[in-house]
């Protein structure tokens, strides 16, 4: 399992239509996520800061989210949400969000391999 935490600004003038977009998360979209092997996902929002968590279960993660950005119910979410957020400059060759290096996790009682 791969674990992948990213974050982006919320662009205050759209903060009402993010959250009700998300209150609300198309069936498809979340459809296409689950064909992505991706799990666990959540979006948590501080002040105008948007933080995501998800956990990648599946073998090929650049072919799968290849396979979701081509996704057409996807892309059409993405033209809901994309204007509402504002990446960070440093994000690097992310499509949106910047990807957060995890630095350290609690590992389960008796697990050697760490983070």
């Amino acid at each position: 399992m791969k674990r992948l935490a990213q974050t982006i600004r919320l662009r205050p003038e759209y903060r009402e239509e993010y959250l009700e977009l998300h209150s609300a998360v198309w069936p498809g979209v979340e459809a296409a996520l689950h064909r992505a092997n991706i799990r666990n996902y959540s979006i948590f929002l501080q002040g105008d800061v948007l933080f995501a968590y998800f956990e990648y279960h599946g073998h090929d993660f650049e072919g799968d989210m290849a396979v979701l950005e081509a996704d057409p119910e996807t892309q059409e979410w993405w033209k809901l949400t994309d204007p509402c957020q504002e990446p960070w400059p440093d994000r690097g060759d992310s499509r949106q969000w910047t990807e957060l290096p995890e630095i350290w996790r609690l590992s389960p009682p008796g697990d050697t391999t760490g983070a």
